[in-house]
Parts: C-alpha cells; structure tokens; sequence
C-alpha cells in the first residue's frame, strides 16, 4: 500500500481532477505523483512517486537516488534506474528511463516509500564515477545533505576495485575538505 499522501493519475482522482487540484492550490507535483501542497516532502514521499515507475523490481541510483536522498532540488528529466533482483529482466524499461542491467547488491539498497533506492554513500560512490559537472554537483548537494555520508563512501571506495575509482576518489576527497577550507579561511 502506497502514502495516503500521494495521488497518482486514475488512482483516487482523474489526470483532469488532479490538474484542478494543482490549478486550485491543492496539489503539487512529485516524481510521478501528487501531494498536498501543505504536506512536508520527504524521501519517503519522493521515492513513493517512483513506485509504478519503478516496481519490485528496479532500484532509484545515481541523480534518481541524490533527488531521493534530498541532494537535489528538483527530480532529473530522466530517472536512472538499475535491477534489483538477481534475475535478468525481460521487459522492456520505460523510455523516460535511464537503465543499468548490472544488479544493485542488496546491502547497497534501502527501502523508502516502498521502493529501493541506492543507500546515499553507494549513491555518493557512483555519483563520483561518473565524472561530468552535473554528477559532480549532486555529489556534493548529497554530501551537504548528508555528511557523513562521503566519509563512508570514500571507504567502500578504497576497499573495492571499480572502474573511474581515481576520479571518484578525487571528487570525494574534495568535498570532504571543502567544509574544513572554508572554515579555515574565515579564521585566518
């Protein structure tokens, strides 16, 4: 069973109900969902809008998972999704769907809102791979909003072999020091 603070289209209301609804003041969008404008939005709640998108299935990673995790502001246009489940899937994923076959190790997911979502330090791991300015950006959004977070992906980090592991390693240890240079430069 999903929040009772979530609307999703022909669930409860109509696609044309909840746009009055938003019209009127009522509503506000989430993910793929609904909410009261009064509610609080939490990773809860944003992880629930994803649930008919996403299934038993498929995990929230990378930009999906730093929106989650409250990293970003805003859900990226593409959600980037990967199995959850030790079985090859056979569906065809959703077209707004960024999609990676390799499975997400169980230790790695949490369950928020009903749906599985990349833990934030897996999320600040592979958010660093990547290696371009927008990734880069949310590593370090996530990393503010979790800061304990980047310590323990930098250990996951040194502990395994991965590919882009320098990169990430760089990245990370960038935004470890960046608090401790602006305190220090204030003081000085």
């Amino acid at each position: 069973m999903g929040s009772p603070f979530l609307y999703f289209a022909d669930e409860r209301l109509s696609s044309a109900e909840l746009t009055a609804a938003c019209l009127d003041g009522h509503l506000v969008s989430l993910g793929d969902a609904y909410m009261p404008a009064d509610a609080v939005e939490t990773p809860a709640l944003r992880a629930g809008s994803l649930a008919r998108t996403l299934g038993d299935t498929l995990a929230a990673t990378h930009l999906s998972a730093a929106w989650i995790h409250g990293g970003l502001p805003v859900p990226p246009a593409r959600h980037t999704v990967q199995r959850a489940v030790a079985r090859r899937l056979h569906v065809v994923p959703h077209r707004q769907l960024v999609y990676r076959d390799l499975a997400v190790a169980g230790e790695d997911l949490q369950l928020l809102g009903g749906v599985l979502v990349t833990s934030p330090e897996r999320t600040l791991a592979d958010l660093a791979r990547v290696g371009d300015d927008d990734h880069a950006r949310a590593a370090r959004l996530l990393a503010g909003a979790d800061p304990d977070a980047a310590t323990r992906a930098i250990a996951r980090l040194e502990a395994g072999v991965l590919p882009h592991k320098r990169v990430a390693l760089a990245c990370l240890r960038t935004i470890v020091a960046a608090p401790q240079d602006e305190v220090t430069r204030y003081t000085s």
